[in-house]
């Protein structure tokens, strides 16, 4: 077990508690929240706000209360040696208490969403600008996990191993693999609890210890895209990413960043979930480290036609920090229309092609100097690749255009 005494004094952020410094304050209500789907276009907002204004959100962590770790955060935490008081309670009761769709763990995302949030004067054709202004722990402990079936070394559905690997190198390995069982307690999924001391994340494998400094943002971060009725439409389900954003997964949007967002709803109607305490470039093992954070962004609309936003993200999700501009590409960014595809080499060219648009139309190079420069001087990066849609985003360099 953990022993937490060494933590020092933490500040657990109940619902409600602790400083908030947004305009608005948004948490997860158990009748409000869905767990594994996202907002489509249709949805009621559970909160209207203000272009420019800000937003506090206590987002939850799905980790620890999944129906493979046996619905019970408080079972699950104690046992790992977390103190009750440390458990938080809105945490307790969407495992408890959801019941606004039926769960299907073999089909549903995991992610707990809130929202979603309603901007005044968001239209279709507009974008949103996301502007992640704070971002911290609401509790001292994260959680990674490894599914079969998914991740970067998972088998194929047929139980094959995928091209690269063999069968023998398949994480989880596939002998403790038991799905055929029907319940989730014994699919033989492996999850690793991930305390942070004095400050850091740390990893125990008997008398080995690996430490790693937390990064905290959202890896959901969207706008209701989804044009299809009810509340479990597959193009609604919280894992793949799509042209609303939702499961970005993209480490460099944390405090600092901002995201742009076309717009496909009255309203916008953004959502958050997904709470990382830190991630790798890829997320290989299916997860990263996951924990329940609170979140304060500033919306901001950008009507069509402005300035206001890189010109891609009228159509597109695009990026940037303080110092470097960052488009992105998705393998199939449709939800699950058709079928999904999951091909690095597509999400690739698309995140090219959008750098290509950025530099053309924003920066007002040729696109053969353009293309020229990105090979030269730029970076793309693999974001993730085990939301069924994956990833990759560039990396532009905001000092190299004077």
């Amino acid at each position: 077990m953990t022993d937490f005494s060494g933590v020092g004094p933490v500040e657990i952020l109940q619902p409600g508690t602790g400083p908030i410094h947004g305009d608005h304050y948004l948490s997860s209500e158990v009748d409000q929240v869905l767990w594994g789907y996202v907002p489509t276009i249709h949805a009621t907002p559970v909160l209207t706000m203000d272009s420019g204004q800000t937003l506090t959100v206590d987002a939850v962590s799905h980790e620890g209360i999944l129906e493979d770790q046996g619905r019970d955060p408080v079972g699950y935490f104690t046992g790992r040696g977390v103190p009750r008081d440390q458990i938080l309670d809105d945490v307790v009761a969407i495992a408890k208490d959801y019941r606004r769709t039926t769960r299907n763990f073999d089909l549903d995302g995991p992610h707990v969403v809130t929202g979603p949030v309603a901007i005044r004067g968001a239209e279709p054709g507009d974008v949103l600008k996301i502007e992640t202004l704070e971002a911290v722990p609401r509790v001292p402990y994260g959680v990674v996990s490894s599914r079969h079936g998914k991740g970067a070394l998972a088998r194929r559905p047929d139980g094959s191993a995928p091209d690269g690997i063999s069968v023998a190198e398949v994480m989880p390995p596939a002998g403790t693999d038991g799905r055929a069982t029907g319940d989730p307690l014994h699919y033989g999924n492996i999850s690793t609890f991930t305390p942070i001391e004095k400050g850091m994340a740390v990893m125990r494998s008997g008398d080995r210890r690996v430490t790693f400094p937390p990064h905290y943002f959202m890896g959901i971060m969207g706008v209701a895209f989804s044009d299809d009725e009810g509340l479990t439409s597959p193009n609604a389900n919280s894992i793949p990413p799509t042209l609303g954003g939702g499961n970005i997964d993209i480490s460099l949007l944390g405090i600092g960043s901002a995201f742009y967002l076309p717009v496909f709803a009255e309203g916008a109607l953004f959502y958050v979930g997904d709470p990382h305490m830190a991630m790798g470039d890829g997320e290989v093992s299916l997860t990263a480290m996951e924990g329940s954070i609170r979140a304060t962004f500033r919306l901001t609309v950008i009507k069509k036609g402005s300035a206001g936003a890189p010109s891609p993200a009228f159509h597109y999700p695009f990026a940037e920090t303080a110092d470097s501009w960052i488009p992105i590409g998705l393998s199939d960014p449709d939800g699950a229309a058709g079928g999904q595809r999951s091909d690095l080499d597509v999400a690739m060219r698309r995140a090219v092609v959008n750098a290509l648009d950025f530099l053309e139309h924003d920066q007002g190079l040729d696109r053969a100097t353009g293309y020229a420069y990105l090979s030269a001087a730029s970076n793309f990066i693999v974001s993730q690749v085990v939301d069924r849609t994956v990833g990759v985003h560039g990396r532009i360099s905001k000092a190299h255009f004077g």
